[in-house]
C-alpha cells in the first residue's frame, strides 16, 4: 500500500468507478441518543423512493468503508452508511453491547422516516455488521423489508463464552506522525487484499490526530468488553441473504456448514469466488452487483 502525504496521488491507479464513486461525498449527519453522539453518512437518491439502505461496517471499522459503494444505489434507494459506537467518528460509551448498535441503527431509521416518506427499509451488515443487522432485523420484523449478511461469524445458540475468553486488555498507542501509523494499517483478520487503493483510502480516515499523538479511532476497550449475542438465535422473517467468501477465514472448519443448518430455512446463501473475509474489499463491483439483485 503507497503511502504519502497525499491521498489523492495514493490512490491515483485505482479504477474509474472508485475514484467516482469516492467523489460522489455523503453528507455527514450525527444524531444523538442518551449515551452519546452517533454518527452517519448519507446520501439522497437521485429520483422520488421509498426505499432507505443501511450499510453497517464490521469491528474496529467506520462509515468510510462504504464510500466507494453506497454512491451505486442511489438510482434506487436513500442510502445510510453508520459509525457503530466507539468506532468511526461515534462517541465511545462505557458499555458497548449488539443489543445497543441495534437500537443506534433503528434510532437512525426511526429519524428517516420522520424526514423522508419511507417504505421500505433493507439493511446490509458486514461481519459484526451482519450481526446487528440480523439482531434489527429479528426484533424489529415490521420495520425491515430485506437483510442482507456479509460473511459474518454466527455462533450456536449454545455456544459458552466462558471456554472462549478473551485475551488481555489492549492498550491504547499512540504514533508520532499520520504516516507512522498509516504504515500499521492491517485487516484482521489477516489476510491479503489485491485492492490497494480501497486499503489506503479507508487507512486514511481510520486515524485521528490528538494531544497525545496519532491513534486509532475506535475505542481499544471495546474489543474486550463488547456484549455479543449469546444464546440468541436470529428470528427475522424479510427475505435474507448470505454473502460469504470463499477464502474466508470466518467460514472455515464447520462455521459455514453450520450457519447454514441453523439458517437455511429463512435464509440463502451466496460464496464470493477469489474472495476472503473483507468481501467488500476483495470483490466491491460483485458486491454491489449481487446486493443490487437481491434488493431490487
Amino acid at each position: 500500500m503507497k503511502i504519502t502525504d497525499n491521498l489523492t496521488n495514493d490512490i491515483s491507479n485505482a479504477p474509474d468507478w472508485f475514484l467516482k464513486a469516492i467523489n460522489e461525498i455523503g453528507i455527514e449527519n450525527t444524531i444523538e441518543d442518551n449515551k452519546g453522539k452517533i454518527s452517519y453518512s448519507e446520501w439522497s437518491a437521485k429520483s422520488n423512493t421509498e426505499n432507505l439502505i443501511i450499510f453497517i461496517h464490521g469491528t474496529g471499522a467506520h462509515k468510510k468503508w462504504w464510500d466507494p459503494i453506497a454512491p451505486s444505489f442511489t438510482d434506487f434507494s436513500n442510502v445510510i452508511a453508520i459509525d457503530l459506537p466507539g468506532m468511526g467518528d461515534s462517541s465511545f460509551r462505557q458499555k458497548y453491547s449488539i443489543k445497543d448498535f441495534g437500537k443506534c441503527v433503528i434510532k437512525i431509521i426511526e429519524e428517516q422516516k420522520n424526514k423522508r416518506r419511507i417504505s421500505n427499509v433493507y439493511i446490509v451488515g458486514h461481519s459484526l455488521g451482519g450481526q446487528v443487522a440480523a439482531y434489527v432485523a429479528s426484533e424489529k420484523k415490521d420495520l425491515i423489508a430485506k437483510l442482507v449478511m456479509i460473511d459474518t461469524f454466527i455462533r450456536p445458540p449454545d455456544y459458552n463464552p466462558d471456554e472462549h475468553q478473551g485475551g488481555p486488555l489492549r492498550k491504547i498507542k499512540y504514533y508520532p506522525d499520520k504516516n507512522t501509523i498509516l504504515k500499521r494499517f492491517r485487516l484482521m483478520p489477516s489476510q491479503e487484499c489485491l485492492n490497494e487503493w480501497f486499503l489506503r483510502y479507508i487507512a486514511e480516515y481510520s486515524v485521528k490526530d490528538t494531544e497525545k499523538g496519532w491513534r486509532w479511532k475506535f475505542d481499544d476497550n471495546m474489543f474486550n468488553s463488547l456484549e455479543r449475542l449469546f444464546g440468541y438465535k436470529f428470528s427475522f422473517s424479510c427475505p435474507a441473504l448470505f454473502i460469504h467468501g470463499s477464502d474466508s477465514l470466518l467460514m472455515s472448519g464447520n462455521i459455514l456448514k453450520n450457519i447454514k443448518l441453523m439458517y437455511s430455512d429463512i435464509m440463502t446463501f451466496k460464496e464470493v469466488k477469489g474472495a476472503a473475509h473483507h468481501v467488500p474489499l476483495d470483490k466491491p463491483v460483485e458486491i454491489i452487483d449481487i446486493i443490487k439483485k437481491e434488493l431490487f
